[in-house]
C-alpha cells in the first residue's frame, strides 16, 4: 500500500511528490512488493513532471532502509518537529 501527494515547492515549477506511506504485509517483504511500489509511485510522479520523490522514515527503520539506499539517495536534511 502507498500514499503520495503532489505538493508545490518555492524552489521548483513543477510540484515535488511526497511518499507519506509504503507497507507490505510482512509475509511479502523482501520479495520485490516495497520496490514495486516505490517504482509505481516513480512512474506515477514523472508522468506528472515532478522533478523528485521523498519519503522519511525512522532511523531505527533498518529493514526498510536496506532497501531505500538502492532506489533512492539518502538527504542529509534533519526534520524539526514540534508536537500539540
Amino acid at each position: 500500500m502507498t500514499h503520495y501527494l503532489f505538493h508545490r515547492s518555492t524552489s521548483a515549477i513543477n510540484p515535488n511528490c511526497y511518499l507519506q506511506d509504503l507497507f507490505t504485509l510482512p509475509e511479502v517483504r523482501g520479495k520485490g512488493v516495497g520496490r514495486a511500489l516505490i517504482n509505481a509511485v516513480y512512474e506515477i510522479a514523472k508522468k506528472a513532471g515532478c522533478p523528485r520523490v521523498y519519503w522519511t522514515t525512522q532511523e531505527t527503520n533498518h529493514t526498510a532502509m536496506q532497501l531505500y539506499n538502492k532506489v533512492a539517495t539518502k538527504s542529509d536534511f534533519v526534520i524539526y518537529r514540534k508536537m500539540f
